[in-house]
């Protein structure tokens, strides 16, 4: 690395992440904000001298056109944990991607330990009978101790995830890419176990990134591998459950549940919310805008994550959730 390099960052910043983005990085590189930047000349400067680049929502901030711009990039820093909607085929090669993987982590898995117990309890079709003057106090809920969870994709969020279940006295089976952990589980595999991950288990939270494997992954085999009963929550992405499977699943499996935050089709990616089938006139099903990581304080706390990141790539160290394009890009 070259000394004094340029750092650009594109997303919007307030005056005090500005200062917290000078006292961190102000002293071993150069910073420009691109939004400071008046007309294309001044702007086509910083993207061409750019060595590190630090994104939000890098389709909103920097239009596809301009990443070409890019061509002495050599590490960028996403913001985001999830980096699918990037565009891979574009992006510099040889820079070092990164996602902020884990630094939303604990406010995504108190939503879906929220969902898992909203839907567990029964609480919205009990609530909505009370609403209606039906007084239904025989209906059992899932008592969570000693129950099940299958958290499906272990890094970051999911370690969070298994962390308040295994308050509940729930055993925890976890999938990640190695089938290993220092995270205390029952039961660990890889992807290629997933029956036996998910087969009897009473919760199931989907918490791994979109890529080329794991698109689809659940569909109707993988549903009817889960049981009648269970509950399904998804924290990750839409696509990674075939839309068509789950509706025919909730639809023909009422006691099966399902927790949805993120969806097939959303206003940042798709410029609306849709989905092509009706979810919302089943009573199984509980959804959120996906919104799980949005709290009050959570922003300070993902952008700390990802300047550390920056900082141990300035100083020669590893940098953590490193993604390779070649899981992400059409083969």
């Amino acid at each position: 690395m070259k000394p004094n390099p340029v750092v650009v960052v594109s997303f919007p910043v307030d005056t005090e992440t500005r200062t917290l983005l000078d006292r961190e990085l102000g002293e071993s590189s150069r910073l420009i904000f691109l939004k400071d930047l008046d007309g294309s000349e001044r702007r086509r400067a910083a993207l061409e001298s750019a060595d590190i680049l630090m994104s939000f929502v890098l389709g909103r901030e920097i239009p596809s056109p301009e990443l070409v711009l890019l061509k002495n990039l050599k590490f960028f820093q996403s913001l985001l944990a999830g980096v699918d909607a990037l565009p891979f085929a574009l992006m510099p090669k040889g820079a070092v991607l990164c996602s902020n993987a884990g630094a939303w982590a604990e406010p995504l898995a108190e939503h879906a330990l929220c969902m898992a117990l909203a839907l567990g309890k029964n609480l919205l079709p009990l609530h909505a009978k009370l609403a209606c003057g039906e007084f239904d106090n025989n209906r059992e809920s899932l008592w969570f101790r000693k129950s099940t969870a299958a958290v499906i994709g272990f890094g970051g969020i999911g370690k969070a995830v298994a962390r308040l279940f295994r308050c509940l006295g729930m055993e925890i089976r976890a999938v990640n890419t190695t089938g290993r952990s220092t995270e205390p589980v029952d039961w660990i595999g890889t992807l290629d176990d997933l029956e036996a991950a998910v087969r009897d288990a009473h919760v199931v939270v989907l918490s791994l990134p979109l890529t080329r494997r794991t698109r689809g992954m659940i569909g109707k085999r993988e549903l009817e591998w889960m049981r009648n009963d269970a509950i399904l929550v998804n924290v990750a992405r839409g696509a990674l459950i075939q839309e068509k499977a789950l509706y025919d699943h909730l639809k023909a499996h009422p006691a099966f549940r399902a927790g949805i935050d993120t969806w097939w089709i959303e206003p940042p990616t798709h410029g609306e919310f849709r989905t092509d089938h009706p979810f919302f006139e089943l009573e199984n099903v509980l959804g959120s805008p996906h919104n799980s990581n949005l709290v009050n304080g959570i922003f300070p706390v993902a952008l700390k994550s990802a300047l550390g990141n920056v900082r141990r790539f300035l100083a020669g160290e590893p940098p953590l959730g490193v993604v390779d394009p070649a899981d992400y890009l059409e083969a």
